[in-house]
This record gives structure tokens, sequence and C-alpha cells, in this order.
């Protein structure tokens, strides 16, 4: 007899949320293996939009999402488990989540999350991904703490769902208690502006906050498309060599050549090629990419698309970050009149080119930036790191060879199509040519995104922000897994090299800057937090070792040490090179990174 026990029957609301993602039902019976590995795919974009219509994943639901796509409801729960923006236990339609990472903790954030719970509650908190069986209980609670949220220069900040037929996602700094109650009442919350700014020619910047975002012929008349319309009269193997010349590499913070990346993957005798967009921009303390998708959406789908033509690919994703909705109703609005005017599909500009963009979007997965664990997201596995090699370019999405890059790295591309490798490097450095895009926040007078030359020093680009607030006590570099540089850092030339030899590192563009009214170990206890939390759990250099370091440094921090001070730091070199060693992917490499950068600046030593 069967007594395994199944899912409850679907409730109408329930069939039509998942319906409406995943199209009308079939009629021909069971799904096969092979179509449940083809359909797999969807089963993130489904679980999203039982969320957003119910405000949770319940039950029901998730047994028909399942059925559906032909996959047991084990791993059906195994990947809605992984991701923190998923509910799998009954809770309020309308959700707040705040954030206490590092940027809005230093603006204030504890003080604003004690006021949330005066006025809504506690906060909920979730299970850990890395634990799948721990059930998720129902609850009344109405918000929850949240890691960065991607707002750094207008902390603090906070993200409201308001789930429904006609659900409403949004994103705000500036955030307080009375706008937090207003976003969970459905009413609109103005977004703050973002501070633009820089040094020196604006490539990356240069339509951003000039252009409307939402209007193809605006994008068009200054200078959109120019960039591949050049492209397909010059051929796939020009694009990939000024590419290469231009001396182009990730933006994210891997530095890996794109020239090369793109060539490998053109040059593949494995059919078909794809192109991903890494836009999972979930680094404490960077925005970048989440302005560059804001106020100029259309440049990187005109970029996607160039980079399929130069790698033959005939379909790229683009994985967007669950916390960013204007970034997502920007992007949505951009491929959708991108695909009406020829721009995407089998016909683009009427050459006989054949490219189409998909839109995936995350659920709360800082792992997912990481390019093989956001791979398995999009295939519909938990997003775990893979072990390499085999590299991307080899058996990449869907076990094909696969070109990713992030938003900042593809949107440098339009420039050096359009003027040509050497144009692109009369500014910056020998070692890193062109211009980069910084992220600052933190105790300045301007908190923004910046566009300056490679090589411009720390102290000229804080001038430019109008200068610290305060009496400075450590700048953070390349956040989370970057690295702590104090006041005597202000001379850092601002390049690869410059970095690399000041044991630092540029990162995804972070600078976090810090004045002495902040407790920097307070702030690397909430990074420990950040990583302990973060960590997917599939390794156990990273899955202990996160939880060890975050133990220490709570040690260390009420001043409650196991043995000396001195044994302890000890001990955290010895965790840190543990992960360094063992760990399948860099946030286990890098989660000590900033911690043990910070203890050279004496922290642990009696300085605040």
């Amino acid at each position: 007899m069967d007594v395994r026990p199944t899912a409850p029957p679907p409730t109408e609301d329930e069939r039509r949320a998942v319906d409406a993602a995943l199209g009308p039902p079939d009629a021909e019976g069971p799904v096969t293996a092979s179509e449940a590995r083809a359909r797999r795919t969807h089963l993130l974009p489904a679980l999203r939009a039982v969320q957003e219509r119910l405000g949770f994943v319940s039950e029901g639901a998730l047994g028909y999402v399942c059925a559906r796509l032909g996959l047991p409801p084990a791993e059906g729960y195994g990947v809605a488990s992984f991701y923190a923006l998923l509910a799998l236990g009954e809770r309020p339609r309308a959700f707040a989540h705040v954030c206490d990472d590092v940027a809005c903790r230093a603006a204030g954030a504890e003080r604003l999350c004690a006021d949330v719970e005066k006025s809504l509650g506690p906060a909920f908190s979730a299970p850990h991904r890395a634990d799948p069986g721990q059930p998720h209980p129902k609850t009344a609670a109405r918000w929850a703490r949240s890691p960065c949220l991607g707002l750094c220069e207008q902390a603090p900040a906070a993200l409201v769902t308001v789930a429904g037929a006609a659900p409403v996602e949004q994103a705000f700094g500036g955030a307080t208690v009375d706008k937090v109650r207003r976003a969970l009442g459905g009413e609109p919350v103005e977004p703050l502006p973002c501070t633009l700014g820089g040094a020196g020619p604006r490539r990356l910047l240069a339509r951003a906050g000039v252009v409307d975002a939402t209007s193809l012929d605006d994008y068009r008349r200054r200078g959109g498309y120019e960039a591949l319309r050049r492209a397909l009269e010059v051929g796939p193997e020009a694009v990939l060599r000024e590419v290469t010349d231009a001396k182009l590499v990730g933006r994210g913070g891997a530095a890996f050549p794109t020239g090369r990346k793109w060539d490998a993957v053109a040059k593949a005798p494995v059919r078909p090629h794809y192109v991903v967009c890494n836009a999972d921009e979930s680094e404490p303390g960077t925005f970048k990419d989440r302005v560059l998708l804001e106020l100029d959406p259309f440049s990187l789908v005109e970029a996607m698309t160039l980079a399929g033509f130069a790698v033959g690919a005939e379909q790229g994703y683009l994985y967007l970050r669950g916390e960013y909705p204007l970034a997502r109703r920007r992007l949505e609005n951009a491929l959708a009149k991108a695909r009406a005017r020829g721009l995407l599909g089998g016909d683009v500009m009427g050459r006989g080119v054949r490219f189409e963009l998909e839109l995936r979007v995350g659920a709360g997965a800082y792992i997912c930036g990481e390019e093989t664990a956001l791979f398995n997201s999009i295939e519909g596995f938990r997003g775990e790191p893979r072990s390499k090699p085999p590299f991307p370019v080899q058996a990449g999405l869907f076990g094909k060879p696969t070109a990713i890059n992030n938003v900042e790295t593809l949107v440098a591309t339009l420039d050096i199509v359009r003027e040509g490798a050497a144009a692109y490097a009369s500014v910056g450095t020998a070692g890193s040519p062109g211009t980069k895009l910084f992220c600052v926040s933190g105790a300045v007078q301007a908190p923004g995104v910046y566009e300056v030359p490679f090589g411009t020093s720390l102290g000229a680009l804080l001038a430019l922000c109008g200068g610290v607030k305060g009496r400075l006590r450590a700048i953070l570099l390349g956040g989370a897994a970057g690295t702590f540089v104090g006041p005597e850092a202000l001379d850092l030339p601002l390049s690869f090299e410059g970095a690399r030899a000041a044991g630092a590192t540029l990162g995804s563009g972070v600078v976090l800057v810090l004045d002495d009214s902040v407790d920097l170990r307070d702030q690397l206890r909430r990074l420990a937090a950040f990583f302990r939390d973060e960590s997917c759990g599939q390794c156990v250099p990273c899955r202990v070792g996160t939880v060890r370091q975050e133990e220490l440094l709570a040690r260390l921090a009420r001043g409650a040490p196991s043995g000396s001070v001195k044994e302890e730091l000890q001990l955290l070199r010895e965790l840190g090179q543990a992960m360094r060693d063992a760990s399948i992917c860099g946030l286990g490499q890098t989660a000590s990174s900033a911690v043990e950068s910070a203890v050279k600046l004496g922290v642990f030593e009696g300085k605040p």
C-alpha cells in the first residue's frame, strides 16, 4: 500500500498563479523524464509567481508546480527553501525587508529596526538555506531584517512587497517607519535619486540620468544601437579582436579578460552557445549595476545582443537580482520594445541574425552571484556552485559553452566596438585601460556612483564626493569579500595593478567610507553573519568555517576571548586559510578577507 504523504490539492487562486507562469496545463498526461528536464528551468519563475500572488509558497501551490513540471515534490521543496525571498510558511501578504547590512548599519539601521519593531512587532527569522529540512512556520510577522538591498547610497533602505493579483514591489532608501508603513498599505513611496559624478570622459554613465529610461527612441537618438550596427557591419571576428585589444576585464571582481572568454566560446565546437548577464548584484555596498539598469536599460539589451553575435549565441539570459523591482520593470519594458522593433528575435536589424533574450529574476541568494550557482538557479536547481573545471566557456548553462559577464562589463563593450580599442585605452593605465564605476557610500558628503579613469587615487575619488564627514577611520574596498584600508591609503591608485601592489582589491567597485563614529568591531560581526547566512552549505570548510568565524568575532567583541586575544587572532587566521584552501567557490575563499584586513588596522587592540 502506498502511504507516501501527498500535497493538498491547489486552490483556484494557486492554480491561476502557477498557470499564469507556466501556461495552460497540458492535456497529454504524465510528464516524461526528458520533458521534466526541459521544463525544470521554469521552476523558479513559477515559485516567484506563486509568492507574488499569495505572499508565500503554499504546500498546495508547490505540489501543483511540481506536478506541472514533472518534478518530485522533495526536489521542488529543496529549491524553494533555498531562497531568502521565498516564504514556505503562511505570512501576511504585505511584508517588509529592512536592511541592516554594513552600509545601512553605518547609517543608523539598528535604530530604524528598533523603531520598526515597536511599530510592527517582532521581526520574522527564516530558517537557514543550508538546512532545508527545518520547517517554515506560519507567522503574523510583517517584517524581517535583510542583507544589503543595493541602495547603499540612500541608506537606510527597505524593500516592501504586497502580494495579490496585481502585486506591488517597492525598494526605497531614506527608509523610516512611516515610509515602511505606507508601503505596506500599498501606497507609493517616491524613490530617492542617485548622485552620479566622476572625472574625465563619461562612457558607462554617458546616458544615465540623461535619456528617458523607458524610451527606445530617446536611447537611439543618443547613440543607442550604433555599436550593434557597427558590429553587424564588421563581423564577429572584428568584434572579438577589438574587445581583446582593449584589454577589457570583468568588472564583477574576478577581472578575467573578456576578449579571451568570448573568443573561447566563439571557437567552441559544441552547440548551442549561450550569453548570460550576471545582474545578481548582491555584494554588500554595491549598486552600480542597479543604477545602469534603472537609468539606461536599453544599453544592456544592446550589449547582450552584441555579445551574442560575437560568440555565435542565439539565446541569452539576463539574471536579475530579486531585490531590484524598478530595474525589473525597466528591463521588461526595454525587452518588449526592442523585440517589437526588430532588435531582438529572428532577424535582428534586418541582418538575418537571430538572438532572443529572456529575463530571469532571482529570489534572494548572494551565492547566485557565483557564475555556476547562477547557472544552477536558471536550470531549476538549488543555487549551489559547481566544481571547476569544466569552466563555463566549455560547459556552462545547460552544459553548453557560455559567455557570462556582469552588467558593467557588457555595457563597456559598446564604447569599445563603436569607437575602437585604441580610443577606449586612451584613458586609464597601461594595465587597467578605460574607466571604472565606483559605488561610494557611508561617511561622504555625496554618496553615489562615480565614473573615473583607472589610476585615479582613492583620495581624489573621495574629493569628488565632497570629502569625508567626520574623522576617517577606515574604508572598505571591494565589498564584503574585499579589504579594509586605513587613512594612509588615500594615495592608493584605483587600478587592478595598484590594488594588488597594496594587498587590496577593487572587487565590484565598493568604496564604503567609515568615520570614527562607527564601531568597526560591530561591522565585522555583521560581515561574518552575512557570510554565515549566505553560505549555501554545500562544502564543509565554508559551512563550518563561517559559523566558527562569527562565533570567534562575537567572543572578541564582548571581551571574552577563549584564551588570549593573540591566540584568538591566530585561530582566526587559520580559519581563513582553511576556507581559502578548501572551499568550492569564492564565497568561502574570501569570507575572511575583510575581517583579516581589519585586524591589521588594530580593531581588536582598543580602537573603536
